[in-house]
């Protein structure tokens, strides 16, 4: 056969986009599970870090997490002690989280080792092509600065 099958849908932005974003999540993936950790884990922890303290409910729509989801997340953390749940300064009702010393450590080599992981994906681009690409990755992802 002298061309792939399916030049019409492996033509398409999208389906490319896709399969490239399936590329790059199994190498986080893969990388993150090397410091046992996954994904949602390593995102949530990440959010933990960046906005603590966090109420819980602030957590799950900053990440866009079904509540049940962030609950079990929240739940492995806490029981690896790499979170703490306490009541929220602002609000007493609320639970608040945040990092331990142990999850910031941890989150530093998670983040190591998923910065090698998209290097690992972008390998083939050079280094003003990565720049170029990523822009263009906010702007059509709606992400954009």
């Amino acid at each position: 056969m002298s061309e792939a099958p399916l030049p019409a849908i492996r033509s398409l932005p999208s389906w490319l986009l896709g399969r490239a974003a399936a590329r790059g999540r199994a190498l986080v993936a893969e990388a993150l599970a090397g410091q046992d950790m996954r994904m949602w884990h390593h995102v949530v922890l990440s959010a933990v870090r960046d906005l603590a303290p966090v109420a819980q409910a602030d957590l799950g729509r900053a990440v866009a997490l079904d509540p049940k989801d962030l609950v079990g997340i929240l739940n492995d953390l806490q029981a690896a002690g790499l979170t703490v749940r306490e009541p929220d300064p602002r609000d007493r009702r609320k639970n608040a989280v945040s990092l331990t010393a142990r999850g910031a450590r941890l989150l530093k080599r998670c983040e190591t080792a998923a910065r090698a992981a998209n290097d690992e994906l972008l390998a083939p681009l050079s280094a003003a092509e990565r720049e170029q690409f990523t822009g263009m990755l906010r702007r059509i992802s709606g992400t954009g600065d």
